[in-house]
């Protein structure tokens, strides 16, 4: 049976045939287009992550600063200037 044929079969079959090659391109163009948007998504994700990583390290860092501010003085008692010896003026 040939398609040009006027035959009602063969018709459909070439109407179906067009359906289904219109239908593809549609997913198609929607498939690039998620990719695309998938491409976008990872590099704005690795982006965040590095400047997480470093708001982390910062954060560490400041950390350690805050903490040492709290720490005990770390002067020896033999240096320290007796209470005595100290002036009030």
């Amino acid at each position: 049976m040939a398609i040009n044929t006027a035959e009602p079969a063969a018709e459909l079959l070439e109407r179906r045939w067009f359906a289904a090659t219109a239908a593809a391109k549609k997913v198609k163009a929607e498939c690039d287009a998620l990719l695309e948007v998938l491409e976008i998504s990872r590099d704005a994700w690795r982006r965040a992550c590095v400047q997480l990583a470093d708001l982390e390290t910062l954060r560490d860092t400041l950390g350690g600063q805050l903490a040492a501010t709290y720490e005990p003085s770390t002067v020896p008692a033999a240096t320290a200037m007796p209470y005595e010896k100290m002036s009030a003026a």
